[in-house]
């Protein structure tokens, strides 16, 4: 049985990772629905993909322009997102197509 103070020592606060992090991204990976709370208690949902065991998660936005740059080039098999901005209110993010 572990301790509470073994257990703290080794604790990593679970985190949710931004697509924008993601150097390249698969367009057959598979997304899933998340759950969260913001400071306020609201809840919120939200999209993510899982590479390696980590979640990324995906801005509604990302969602919507891949669904323009798919319209136009169905065969997409990766692509790319730059985000601009540090603040919930300021950032904005752009789907890059890769091949």
């Amino acid at each position: 049985m572990t301790t509470i103070g073994e257990f703290a020592k080794d604790f990593v606060a679970p985190t949710t990772k931004n697509i924008s992090e993601l150097k390249e991204v698969e367009i057959g990976l598979p997304m899933e629905d998340r759950e969260g709370t913001d400071r306020h208690g609201n809840t919120f949902k939200y999209k993510v993909i899982i590479v390696e065991g980590e979640d990324y998660r995906v801005p509604s936005s990302v969602i919507g322009n891949l669904k323009v740059i798919l319209d136009k080039k169905p065969t997409l098999k990766k692509f790319s997102v730059a985000r601009q901005g540090t603040t919930k209110d300021d950032t904005k993010y752009t789907v890059i197509p890769l091949e």
